[in-house]
């Protein structure tokens, strides 16, 4: 059958719900918002005159829900603009809007009574095939049947999405013996490819896959803690990005999600798995209870295992619990040996090795953690699910873990742990032991660019399903390279395509990396169709290598520095300029130089989360690697003829100038960073490289011509910049920028109008190039330039000088 959504209700307007409905106004539906009618009036609604039967108090409910969550930061929706997509009603008066849904989405109070009732109504005004599906996460799906007819059973199911929908990526599928088969395959294929998710299909169980793993973990974290006299800032340390953890860790965790929701989740799997065998770990501890008593729920009630403090003089200061004396105090700075050793490892992998196998605390601490959730998550199979890579692909993209259980083991090595974990009486599941007799060193493994995993019941290496349209360059660095260096590796992938992977810190671009691009483009020139410029880290690309930059300016090494800006000049126009397409595939921070790779690829496949901008400005100097100029020429070809063309100019100024960052891909077009009618973006992260080579040899079928260099951008000249310098003037004198801020926008204003210009002027882009080269130079050497770079590099903050 098939299935086309265009309208969505979503039943139950709190955090989830609310934000549920942003996801799906995000990617284009009609949502209807509906929640209860309130019982009463509020003071000020008296006051007003208004009644129960005022269509404002009606709507109060759902109202004021959706708008805290739409004030929320990390913001739910890709644009402001989306919410209008976005419908609110109420139970009473509007459920006939169910009618024309295609899917309706129950996200109520978790009180069976009260989700029962609601279905009472839905099931006599959805029209038959309907889906209709519960975001329950501790309430057993196949409860919710009875009484429910055939067509409504067929077309339910559990969809538990984890908050906030729009960046956690997990979505739990959990269908009841009666749900049609066509039902859950849709539900699988619509969440991976339409809301950019990862869909894992889980068992009836408590708390599913995720909960189910994810609490135990942090219940472990608790129990080692005490044992072992550790606090809380030190753990959190060691169970953050450290060990390919997200940075808010376990404690930092638990306050964001709620202590009150962690215990309700723990006691629940205490209550419901009678047969866990380490049902007791789920006992919640003394501090904890105590902490639930005086109402530390974290973030919620502004205090929970950490407390954020100000002083008279206005600092922030963040202490944590001590939950000895319950007393709130500076974190204390610890040092462990192993942690010192493993801050100086990039790869996780490795780094991982060094801390489980160190022999001091931390070392300790984290090799019983490991091994306790080795062993719990052998256990629970086939419980909560019959395939190891549901549990691993559950807790990366719920719980924003690198690896997952399985992965980790693998990483550590499986017949060493098993060793170490008989001595430590943390004997994994059978199954493990058995698959060791057969001869399976690994739960998983690489063949042919495909990663399999260990299917238990039929003791063989399975492809892992659903992965047929992601390249997922892991899988690929296996193979033989085309080309690398220190700082990226030439990947062929297929189909005269190939793509270059940037290995760099935070893949910033360096010289290693300009010989990358070139060398990949003079490889595909001579070999290949196209090239894609993507990687699939954390990151695309946090920009030029700042370092390297202020070194250079601190020693006054301004022949180098001219050198190194016209070496990344001259290949972005490389990018530009070549005979195959070359496609950018972004995702995540894409920042100054990785802006402008963007800028000068023949086609950005972006992934939605995309934030992307020019922020050298917050550095103390200007895109020199042809941001200002593109920018320019940007502006130059939006004129038409007729209209005013200096408000076309001043955006682009400003979006440099003021260094904004598009907190989506969505916003990278209106800030004309992403062109309309050419680039695209990709919902789901995994499918950007394959849409990227798709867009590249699309190109390439079609014919690809190299373009050549413009000579026709209408550079505004002297009018535009007094224009331009008014409102820098009045911004310095309002006290809104520093001097040195000053400096930079009247350098950047010259360079974006073609500088010393008495009218209008068609220029070329070489003559921008070397407009803002000649600025950027003027630029870094300044006091001011290197201490703002300095900061960065110190602290991670630019410095408001």
């Amino acid at each position: 059958m098939k299935r086309t959504i265009k309208k969505v209700a979503v039943l139950g307007s709190g955090v989830m719900g609310s934000r549920i409905a942003c996801h799906f106004a995000n990617i284009g539906c009609k949502v209807y918002l509906l929640d209860i009618v309130p019982p009463s009036l509020k003071e000020e609604e008296i006051k007003k005159g208004l009644t129960l039967e005022s269509n404002q108090v009606r709507n109060r409910i759902v109202t004021e829900n959706l708008n805290n969550v739409l004030k929320a930061k990390p913001a739910p929706l890709y644009q402001s603009a989306f919410v209008s997509r976005i419908q609110t009603g109420n139970f009473d008066d509007n459920l006939s809007w169910l009618k024309d849904c295609d899917w309706i989405i129950e996200a109520v109070v978790e009180n069976l009574d009260i989700k029962k009732n609601v279905f009472d109504k839905v099931e006599k005004l959805r029209k038959p095939g309907t889906l209709i599906t519960t975001n329950t996460s501790g309430i057993p799906i196949n409860f919710m049947l009875e009484g429910r007819s055939n067509d409504f059973q067929e077309h339910f199911c559990g969809v538990h999405f984890f908050n906030p929908p729009r960046y956690l990526p997990l979505m739990e599928v959990i269908p009841t013996p009666k749900t049609n088969s066509e039902v859950v395959d849709f539900l699988m294929y619509y969440g991976d490819l339409f809301l950019g998710k990862t869909p894992v299909l889980c068992k009836d169980t408590p708390a599913f896959i995720a909960n189910r793993i994810g609490v135990f973990s942090i219940m472990a974290v608790f129990k080692l803690m005490k044992e072992m006299d550790l606090k809380i800032k030190e753990i959190d340390t060691l169970t953050g990005p450290l060990t390919g953890k997200p940075k808010s860790a376990t404690f930092r965790t638990a306050d964001l999600v709620g202590i009150d929701t962690l215990v309700k989740v723990a006691k629940n799997i205490f209550n419901d798995c009678p047969k866990d065998e380490s049902r007791e770990l789920f006992q919640i501890p003394d501090f904890v209870e105590k902490m639930v008593e005086k109402n530390w729920l974290g973030d919620k009630t502004n205090q929970g295992f950490y407390k954020k403090s100000v002083d008279e003089a206005g600092k922030k200061d963040i202490y944590e619990l001590d939950i000895d004396t319950f007393e709130y105090q500076p974190s204390a700075k610890t040092k462990h040996a192993s942690v010192t050793a493993a801050k100086q490892i990039d790869n996780l992998s490795d780094r991982l090795k060094t801390l489980a196998f160190s022999k001091d605390k931390a070392g300790e601490f984290l090799n019983k953690l490991f091994l306790m959730i080795f062993q719990y998550s052998s256990n629970r199979i086939p419980e909560i699910a019959d395939e190891l890579y549901k549990i691993d692909d559950a807790l990366r993209a719920g719980f924003g873990w690198e690896l997952g259980p399985f992965e980790t083991w693998d990483v550590l090595g499986l017949e060493k742990s098993i060793k170490i974990m008989e001595k430590e009486n943390l004997k994994p599941a059978a199954w493990v032991s058995d698959m060791l007799a057969k001869g399976f060193k690994s739960f998983y493994k690489i063949d042919d660019g495909k990663k399999q995993f260990y299917d238990i019941s039929t003791s063989s290496y399975k492809e892992i399903p659903g992965r047929n349209n992601f390249i997922i360059l892991e899988n690929i660095r296996t193979n033989v390279p085309v080309w690398n260096n220190v700082g990226a590796v030439l990947h062929d992938i297929g189909d005269g395509i190939v793509n270059l992977e940037f290995q760099t810190k935070m893949n910033t671009i360096g010289s290693e990396i300009l010989e990358a691009i070139n060398k990949a483009i003079e490889i595909t020139e001579k070999d290949f169709k196209g090239l894609v410029i993507g990687n699939d880290g954390q990151n695309f690309s946090a920009g030029a290598n700042l370092a390297m930059i202020f070194m250079l300016a601190a020693e006054q090494e301004y022949d180098e520095i001219d050198f190194a800006v016209r070496a990344f000049q001259n290949t972005m126009m490389r990018i530009r300029y070549s005979s195959v397409p070359v496609v950018a595939a972004p995702h995540g921070l894409t920042l100054g130089g990785g802006c402008e790779l963007c800028l000068h690829s023949d086609k950005v496949v972006a992934g939605a989360e995309t934030y992307i901008g020019l922020v050298e400005v917050g550095v103390g100097i200007i895109p020199a690697g042809g941001g200002s100029k593109e920018m320019t020429l940007r502006a130059s070809d939006s004129f038409t003829e007729g209209a005013i063309e200096f408000p076309e100019l001043q955006n682009r100024f400003l979006a440099i100038a003021q260094a904004k960052v598009a907190t989506s891909a969505l916003e990278a077009f209106d800030l004309g960073i992403f062109r309309k009618g050419n680039d695209k973006y990709v919902i789901n992260p995994h499918r950007i490289i394959s849409e990227a080579k798709k867009a590249a040899l699309e190109f390439a079928d079609q014919g690809y011509t190299m373009p050549q260099q413009r000579e026709n951008i209408l550079a505004l000249g002297r009018s535009a910049y007094s224009t331009l310098l008014v409102g820098i003037y009045s911004f310095f004198n309002a006290k809104y920028i520093s001097e040195h801020d000053k400096k930079i926008a009247e350098k950047l204003a010259y360079v974006m109008c073609g500088g010393d210009l008495s009218a209008p002027t068609l220029v070329s882009e070489q003559y921008l190039l070397d407009l803002e080269r000649e600025a950027f130079l003027s630029l870094v050497g300044e006091k001011k330039t290197l201490e703002r770079i300095q900061s960065i590099l110190t602290t991670g903050k630019p410095l408001r000088n």
